[in-house]
């Protein structure tokens, strides 16, 4: 009984390594996205978790994380976030956990999408520039142009941010 436990904790951490593999730090830092010309910034995966998320109707299990001015930011509810702040948030499919009727692990990769806040050069979306990756590259064009749309009509009066930090 004892190797079978060894045997499905092995699994849990292979599946984990594995959905973790198109965000690895450095995998698409050259590719920007369109419209904005945001990238995956080098390092993020190192970044402090802000809060979790869940969109339902997409499966996914979301991790937000913040550099440091957003960390800082969302720690002292500080709006408008700073210039500099970044945020970037993590999706993954979720899978259950085998044994444990209810309980889910990570499974396949699906997104990250990275906010850029910089007041000046994105003065037409609120202060923010956005990415959206799907294998570490940028998504086409029309599905950038539906990013600042849902944050102004959802989160205007927080800055454009949906996420809080998670107390």
């Amino acid at each position: 009984m004892k190797w079978m436990t060894i045997l499905v904790l092995a699994i849990v951490i292979a599946l984990t390594v594995l959905a973790a593999l198109p965000f690895a730090a450095g995998h698409a830092e050259e590719e920007a996205s369109p419209i904005f010309g945001v990238k995956i910034p080098a390092g993020y995966r190192a970044w402090q978790l802000i809060a979790v998320s869940h969109e339902t109707g997409l499966d996914e299990l979301r991790g937000v994380l913040g550099n440091t001015l957003s960390i800082k930011a969302s720690r002292e509810e500080t709006l408008p976030f700073p210039d500099g702040a970044i945020l970037a948030k993590l999706a993954w499919k979720h899978v259950p956990l085998a044994g444990i009727d209810g309980a889910f692990v990570t499974g396949a990769a699906t997104t990250v999408q990275v906010m850029v806040k910089d007041s000046k050069r994105y003065a037409a979306t609120g202060g923010w520039g956005f990415g959206r990756f799907i294998g570490g590259k940028p998504v086409d064009e029309a599905q950038h142009q539906t990013c600042f749309p849902c944050h102004e009509a959802n989160v205007k009066g927080h800055d454009f941010v949906f996420t809080r930090f998670a107390r």
